[in-house]
């Protein structure tokens, strides 16, 4: 009757230590998940595909970001977590970040290939890749030009396309509710199709980033860069006006020698 006694309170002891234990896992899980609320933000604009061949050992995964204004505010609270960074050194960030995506001209992709299949061959890069308006059919206007190399493994790299319509200057997103960015099938032996993701951008502000201490200096970084553009163009007007003056010149004393004769 002792021994029964004995294993059955060391029994309850161990039962007690893997509810604790089990307790315990599930408290260490919610403080992870909490610890990083932005992730899931993040995951929305995420688009990810894997492709293969019959026969064929590795496989082709391919992953898209859009850098919508939801996931650059989620992303630079993240490494603000991440970092315990001070309100100054998150505008500092912040203000690189932007300055870097170059919101106020371009809409930005991160573009990343992992290539464990045939070799990929994409040059000119930016002629296998376009980002879709509706029926407005746009094409970068940067993007990283490694694309341009045959690629073996993984490669990451920024695609970047217009913000504005060169010939109305309106903004190519203005109005629109979905974008889908495509690249062409040629870029990869597995692929019997277009690759093809879409965004749902009806409800994203990137506007609303431009606000604090990083804004106002991307606004002062803007206008110092037109100061200098108005100052280039002013000086080359003048050389103009110089040279048409000095015809002037010319002309009117030609003209002063000709009526006295």
């Amino acid at each position: 009757m002792v021994i029964r006694t004995k294993m059955g309170f060391f029994g309850r002891i161990s039962a007690g230590w893997i509810v604790c234990a089990l307790f315990a896992a599930f408290v260490l899980s919610g403080v992870a998940e909490a610890a990083s609320p932005y992730q899931e933000i993040m995951s929305k604009w995420e688009r990810k595909g894997a492709y293969t061949d019959q026969g064929e050992l590795g496989r082709l995964e391919v992953k898209v970001i859009y850098y919508s204004g939801e996931y650059i505010e989620a992303l630079l609270n993240e490494e603000a977590q991440k970092n315990m960074w001070t309100a100054d050194e998150l505008e500092r960030y912040k203000y690189n970040l932007l300055k870097t995506l170059n919101l106020n001209e371009t809409i930005p992709f991160m573009v990343e290939f992992n290539n464990n299949g045939p070799s990929m061959h994409m040059a000119p890069f930016n002629e296998q890749i376009a980002l879709w308006v509706g029926t407005k059919k746009l094409t970068p206007v940067d993007y990283d030009k490694r694309f341009n190399f045959k690629l073996q493994g993984k490669r990451e790299g920024m695609v970047s396309f217009p913000k504005y319509d060169a010939k109305t200057g309106k903004l190519n997103l203005q109005g629109a509710k979905t974008i889908k960015l495509t690249m062409a099938s040629g870029i990869h032996d597995y692929l019997k199709g277009e690759i093809s993701y879409l965004w749902d951008v009806s409800k994203d502000n990137p506007q609303k980033l431009y606000q604090g201490k990083a804004a106002s200096r991307l606004e002062l970084d803007r206008l110092i860069a037109r100061i200098k553009k108005l100052t280039d163009e002013k000086t080359e007007l003048e050389g103009k006006i110089a040279g048409i003056d000095k015809e002037l010149i010319t002309v009117q004393q030609r003209v002063d020698e000709l009526q006295k004769q």
